[in-house]
């Protein structure tokens, strides 16, 4: 089924011993747009932090109550590497959550065969063991859309499919062009992105939009 990713932002995250926080954002490999690890905001007011939890680890999201159990304890959270969310992760970053998170982290890689359950028992996509760069969900927010012929409009979310984590489609509000409409771009669509100047590219005309 597919869900707005923004349906999940500000949800409960529930340890196997109690409530730790809430999700903040999302890390996306930006090769195959694809969810691997949630942001959650844990701590009180005076003292918050950020830790960055792998999707294997999760199990199916209550959207209606929007609460999100994962497969952890606080101490394996509170223990976990530091990740500077605000920026794309580095390698080095990457390595450490892999090292912490051990299989968990290694779900989207080719060490397992295709269609291999996760410790979840969900199934997801197979990726390269290639150096992924993973991205904030929540820094792309607001980028251009451009078609191959002139700029579209500006992204205003995504849409994910719960059972894969993938983000399937872009939700961009397009520009007077088309009467501010909002559009639901897929992601196959995606000739690149420009993180410099917060540009996204498509392989489309409008026309063929």
């Amino acid at each position: 089924m597919l869900h707005d990713l923004k349906d999940l932002m500000g949800s409960s995250v529930i340890a196997t011993d109690g409530e730790m926080g809430i999700i903040s954002n999302f890390l996306l490999d930006d090769r195959s747009w694809a969810i691997h690890y949630l942001v959650v905001r844990v701590g009180t007011w005076y003292k918050r932090r950020d830790v960055v939890l792998p999707i294997a680890a999760v199990e199916q999201p209550d959207w209606a109550k929007r609460i999100l159990q994962v497969r952890l304890t606080k101490e394996q959270v509170r223990d976990s590497p530091h990740v500077d969310t605000e920026k794309p992760v580095s390698r080095q970053q990457e390595i450490a959550m892999e090292e912490y998170w051990g299989k968990m982290a290694y779900w989207a890689y080719t060490q397992l065969e295709p269609g291999t359950p996760t410790p979840t028992g969900r199934k997801f996509p197979v990726r390269t063991r290639e150096d992924p760069d993973l991205r904030s969900v929540v820094n792309l927010i607001d980028y251009q859309v451009w078609a191959t012929d002139g700029e579209i409009g500006r992204l205003e979310g995504f849409i994910m499919d719960e059972a894969s984590w993938h983000l399937g489609y872009l939700d961009v509000k397009a520009g007077e062009w088309l009467l501010s409409r909002s559009l639901l771009i897929p992601t196959r669509w995606i000739k690149s992105v420009s993180w410099a100047s917060r540009r996204v590219n498509l392989h489309h005309s409008k026309d063929g939009i």
